[in-house]
C-alpha cells in the first residue's frame, strides 16, 4: 500500500487539515482534493472512488469527510483498515468534530497522522501506541516529578514554620515592648513614641541593643518592628502567593482548597539492613463495555543490603507469583527457587553488591482474562433535548488492594460549557483548558468499593466522554508476592534476619476506550 495524502474536508470539499507522505507540491493535493466532492455518488454503498491517477478512500465523520488518497494498485483492504484508524484517532484529538474543532487541533492531528503513516507505508500501531508517543509518557520523569514535588512540599512546610516563629516571636517582642513602655519613667513617652514610629526610614536604632535602658528606646524598638519586620513578614506572604502558594488559606477546609494531582507518596517504611522492594507497573486497556483489550502487568523484586556481613542472605517467599512464569536473574539458583520458593545465589563465591538494589526476581502477566482487573469504570451518557445526562460508576473488582489518589479524568467538550454535578462520591474538578472533569478520591478499598458520579453536560454526542483516562497508586500487589523470611546465608537457613519490605502498584496507563 502507498499512501499519498490524509486530509479532513467538509462535505462541500473545504480543505481543513492535510498532511503528505509523499513529495507531491501545493497544486497537485490541492487539485486532488477539490476534485473529490464532484466524485462522490449519491446512493452508492461503496466508500472509496477511482480516477484514472489516484484512489480515494473516505468515510464520513459528522458533517465532514476523513479522506485518504493512495495509488491505484494499492490494497483496498488495507486501505480501509487505514482508514477505520485515522476515523479513530480524529474524536480523540479534536473534542468537537466541525470545522472549528479540527482548526484548532490542527497540529495535534497532523503529528497523529505521522505516527500512522510513515513515507506512505503505514505503521503497525494502535491508538494507545500513538497516544502514548505523542504524549512521551515516561515513567522516570513521573517519578522524578513525584519525588520534586514531595521535596517542593517539604519546604512549603518548612517556609510556613518559619513564618509562624517569626510570627511569635514578634508578638513577645510586642508585647514586651508594651511593657516597657507602661513601667517606665513618665516623661514626654508620647512624643517619644510619635517622634521614633514616624521617620520609619531612619535605620539608626539598633535593635537588639539597650531594651532597658529607657522609654524612648523600648519605643522605638516597638515602632521598627511595626514598620520593618512586619512588613517583611508580608512582603515574603506575597512573594510566596504570586508563585503560587497562599500561607494565609493554610486553614481552609478539605472542600474549598484547590485540588492537587495526586503522587506518590515517599516510602515511610523503617529501613533494616536487608530491604526489599517489590513493585508492579501496571498498563490496561478496556473497552467501553467492559471487556479487555489489553491487559499488561510488570514486576520486579529488589534485595539491598548494607553491610557486608549480610551479602549472601537467602530470601524465603511464601507463595507463587499469582499467574506469571516468574524470572530469576541468572545468578539466582534456579533450581532452589522453582522448587522451594528461594532466592539465593547460585555460585557460593559470589555475594550481593552492598548500598545498591539488586534486582533479583522479575515476573510478567499478560492476559485479557477480566478477573485480572482491579478496577472498573462504567459510563452511561444518556443523550436528551439539551446534552446528556452522564452517570459513571466505578467498582473495585479485586477487593484485596487498596487504591490510594485516585483520579479519573473524563473528556468534556470545548463547546459543550461546563458540566453541572448532581451526585458525587469524593471531589471533582473541572479545567476547561485541558478539556476535562476530573473525579478524585482518596482512598479505594473494600470498604469504599464503590462510587457514582452524575452530571450534565451541553454535548449530545456520547462518543466525547471517551476515552476515560484513570490513575491511582497502591502499596498492595496485584501478584500478591508475600516474603517468609531471610535468612544469614545458604549454609544455615535457620538464622533469621530483621529485614524491611516495602512495595507499590503504579499505573502507567489504564484507560477505557
Amino acid at each position: 500500500m502507498v499512501l499519498l495524502a490524509a486530509a479532513v474536508c467538509t462535505k462541500g470539499g473545504k480543505v481543513l487539515v492535510s498532511r503528505q507522505f509523499v513529495d507531491m507540491n501545493r497544486s497537485r493535493i490541492e487539485g486532488l482534493l477539490s476534485a473529490f466532492p464532484k466524485l462522490i455518488t449519491s446512493g452508492k454503498q461503496h466508500t472509496f472512488v477511482e480516477t484514472e491517477s489516484v484512489r480515494y478512500v473516505y468515510q464520513a465523520i459528522e458533517k465532514l469527510y476523513i479522506v485518504l488518497i493512495t495509488t491505484k494498485n494499492s490494497n483496498i483492504l488495507e486501505d480501509l483498515e487505514t482508514l477505520r484508524l485515522f476515523a479513530k484517532v480524529i474524536p480523540e484529538y479534536s473534542h468537537s468534530v466541525d470545522e472549528m474543532g479540527i482548526a484548532e487541533n490542527a497540529f495535534n492531528l497532523i503529528f497523529a497522522f505521522d505516527e500512522i503513516v510513515a513515507l506512505g507505508y503505514r505503521e503497525s500501531v494502535n491508538p494507545q501506541m500513538i497516544r502514548g508517543f505523542i504524549e512521551m509518557d515516561s515513567h522516570e520523569e513521573k517519578v522524578q516529578l513525584a519525588v520534586r514535588q514531595s521535596q517542593e512540599r517539604e519546604a512549603k512546610a518548612e517556609m510556613k514554620k518559619k513564618i509562624k516563629e517569626m510570627d511569635n516571636k514578634r508578638k513577645l517582642d510586642e508585647r514586651g515592648g508594651r511593657r516597657g513602655i507602661g513601667g517606665g519613667r513618665p516623661y514626654e513617652s508620647i512624643s517619644s513614641v510619635v517622634t521614633v514610629t514616624a521617620p520609619v526610614e531612619q535605620p539608626k536604632y539598633n535593635m537588639n541593643a539597650n531594651t532597658n535602658s529607657s522609654n524612648r528606646i523600648t519605643a522605638g524598638k516597638k515602632g521598627m518592628q511595626l514598620g520593618s519586620k512586619r512588613g517583611n513578614v508580608d512582603s515574603f506572604v506575597d512573594q510566596l502567593k504570586n508563585e503560587g502558594e497562599d500561607i494565609r488559606s493554610a486553614g481552609l477546609s478539605d472542600r474549598n482548597r484547590p485540588l492537587e494531582t495526586p503522587v506518590v507518596p515517599p516510602s515511610r517504611v523503617q529501613i533494616e539492613n536487608v530491604h526489599l522492594r517489590v513493585e508492579e507497573k501496571l498498563s490496561v486497556v478496556l473497552n467501553r463495555d467492559g471487556g479487555v483489550e489489553s491487559f499488561d502487568l510488570h514486576g520486579m523484586m529488589y534485595n539491598k543490603v548494607f553491610e557486608e556481613r549480610f551479602n549472601r542472605v537467602a530470601i524465603y517467599l511464601k507463595n507463587h507469583i499469582r499467574g506469571t512464569q516468574p524470572q530469576p536473574h541468572p545468578n539466582i539458583d534456579r533450581q532452589r527457587f522453582v522448587n522451594d520458593h528461594v532466592i539465593a545465589l547460585r555460585n557460593a563465591e559470589k555475594t550481593f553488591p552492598v548500598n545498591t538494589d539488586t534486582g533479583v526476581l522479575k515476573w510478567r502477566l499478560q492476559s485479557q482474562d477480566d478477573s485480572f482487573v482491579p478496577f472498573t469504570i462504567n459510563c452511561w451518557p444518556n443523550e436528551g433535548g439539551d446534552g446528556c445526562e452522564v452517570n459513571v460508576e466505578y467498582e473495585l473488582q479485586n477487593r484485596s488492594l487498596e487504591l490510594r489518589g485516585v483520579q479519573i479524568e473524563i473528556p468534556i467538550p470545548s463547546n459543550a460549557g461546563a458540566p453541572v454535578v448532581s451526585e458525587i462520591d469524593g471531589n471533582y474538578q473541572f479545567e476547561s483548558r485541558r478539556g476535562a472533569l476530573f473525579w478524585r478520591l482518596e482512598v479505594v478499598d473494600q470498604h469504599n468499593s464503590t462510587g457514582t458520579l452524575v452530571f450534565t453536560c451541553g454535548s449530545a454526542n456520547p462518543d466525547t466522554f471517551f476515552p476515560i483516562h484513570v490513575s491511582f497508586y497502591s502499596p498492595k500487589l496485584i501478584s500478591d508476592v508475600q516474603i517468609d523470611r531471610v535468612t544469614q546465608s545458604q549454609d544455615d537457613d535457620n538464622v533469621s534476619l530483621r529485614y524491611s519490605t516495602e512495595s507499590s502498584l503504579v499505573v502507567e496507563k489504564y484507560d477505557i476506550i
